[in-house]
């Protein structure tokens, strides 16, 4: 896995975002959530 794109807007995105970069993953985040709960 080289990058993924995500909507963000997780309580935990700060998380996800230091996994990505210690694994040298880039990310880009959309704004856009596709689901609602």
């Amino acid at each position: 896995i080289t990058a993924i794109i995500q909507p963000g807007g997780s309580i935990r995105d700060e998380e996800v975002i230091e996994a990505a970069n210690d694994h040298s993953i880039s990310m880009m985040f959309t704004g856009i959530r596709h689901f609602n709960h």
